[in-house]
């Protein structure tokens, strides 16, 4: 009878084999086939965002901002936090210092900046000079939450993030102005798959660690945490007898919430379930802006949800001709 045992060479044939399968598999992952329309949901639900956010700074953007004597803190205080991280992060110092160049005052280079910042959102969500727009919003956005960082919160980071990816994702999509002006070729469908999956896996970074942070505590299984972050000013909307009345289901909110996000990198990616999860978690966003009142941390965790798995990503006739690498 002969040896059924395999040469060594066969065995390293099959090895290779199966590394250049895994390989393709894992590049398949990063680089799928992807239509840009979950592109043009980030793109305008941002532009939006930016709009919001700098239409509610809109009274206090000097109040916030100014330096030391003028303002609510002293821009100085945050941006000397800021250094500690990076003296490369930009501040609205280095804008205020390049205007004193061309002698225009602080309050004046604050005022235009505030301009820019609008004029970014509504460019964004019109989809005209889409890739400028979402430069100028990003790093005017950026310069706020790092001079502002002792005022900065989730949304803030978020933000800054969800910014960061429209501005080197392939811009412009096919419903922009900017489209229809130009007429450019279709984007390559596997590039437009890497940044989509880029969200996607960030997302599922942020939701794991939270809800496994959220996890490790007392708080949330009993529900102690909910009752302190809905009766803290000033996200205290609700009445506290309200609170009183539904007490008893403040600790099976809790459980949930742990559940929904320690869960979420796993169940977003089953098709079965992820209307579910991702039907879950934009109510629970939803429910923390109409509740709490922290209306641009519900949005823009919404948008950044929506065009990361709320978007359908199936290709084109067009965009099909461009094979897998």
């Amino acid at each position: 009878m002969q040896s059924a045992v395999k040469s060594p060479g066969s065995q390293i044939s099959v090895g290779l084999r199966l590394l250049q399968k895994g390989w393709r598999r894992f590049v398949g992952f990063l680089f799928p086939p992807e239509t840009d329309t979950w592109l043009a949901v980030l793109r305008s639900g941002l532009g939006l965002q930016v709009i919001v956010y700098a239409l509610f700074l809109r009274s206090d953007w000097h109040y916030l901002f100014a330096s030391s004597g003028k303002g609510l803190v002293g821009r100085e205080v945050g941006e000397a936090i800021t250094s500690f991280d990076s003296p490369l992060i930009p501040t609205f110092g280095w804008l205020v210092a390049l205007g004193r160049n061309f002698n225009i005052s602080e309050d004046t280079m604050l005022s235009v900046t505030w301009v820019c910042l609008l004029s970014a959102g509504c460019l964004l969500l019109l989809g005209l000079f889409c890739r400028p727009a979402a430069i100028v919003a990003w790093f005017v956005h950026l310069c706020a939450a790092e001079s502002g960082g002792l005022l900065a919160y989730g949304a803030d980071a978020f933000m800054t993030t969800a910014l960061f990816y429209l501005m080197l994702s392939p811009l412009p999509d096919r419903y922009c102005f900017d489209q229809w002006v130009t007429k450019t070729k279709p984007k390559n469908p596997q590039l437009l798959g890497f940044w989509r999956r880029v969200l996607q896996v960030h997302l599922c970074f942020v939701y794991f660690i939270g809800g496994l942070a959220k996890c490790l505590g007392n708080g949330w299984w009993d529900g102690s945490n909910l009752w302190r972050s809905l009766i803290r000013p000033p996200y205290n909307l609700v009445a506290p007898e309200i609170l009183v009345r539904f007490k008893y289901a403040l600790p099976v909110l809790g459980i949930l919430i742990c559940l929904l996000e320690v869960s979420y990198p796993i169940f977003i990616w089953i098709k079965k379930t992820r209307f579910i999860w991702l039907t879950c978690i934009l109510a629970m966003h939803a429910a923390i802006g109409i509740l709490m009142g922290l209306y641009l941390f519900a949005l823009v965790m919404i948008v950044m949800n929506v065009a990361a798995f709320g978007v359908s990503s199936k290709r084109t006739t067009t965009q099909a001709s461009f094979k897998s690498p």
